[in-house]
């Protein structure tokens, strides 16, 4: 599947309302979603002395959470899937030629 044509596909069970309002809930449900990704690997590291394998299919379940927010938030603000990871991919060959891979900060 391409990324455009899941973004299309998800973007038909979104039920949030339209405007603003929609906008704002679909990023808080994008940080709960990224939530609960973290808080399933705290649980690997808890639980199950790091070892990821019986988490597998609960961490893939979160993170397609994850994608469909991501998917609508990038939706609502004009922005394509393709889009955003061609840009994202810039952003980070750029950093890398640079040597500012590591580090932090939003211009590095």
């Amino acid at each position: 599947m391409e990324l455009n044509e899941y973004q299309e596909q998800a973007g038909t069970t979104n039920i949030y309302p339209h405007g603003p309002v929609g906008l704002y809930a679909e990023v808080m449900g994008l940080c709960s979603e990224a939530g609960e990704v973290a808080g399933k690997a705290k649980k690997v590291i808890r639980d199950n002395d790091g070892d990821i394998h019986g988490y597998r299919a609960v961490m893939l379940a979160e993170l397609g959470d994850v994608l469909w927010y991501v998917s609508q938030v990038a939706d609502r603000l004009g922005f394509s899937l393709e889009n955003l990871a061609v840009h994202n991919l810039g952003k980070l060959q750029a950093r890398q030629e640079r040597g500012a891979i590591g580090g932090s900060g939003d211009e590095r």
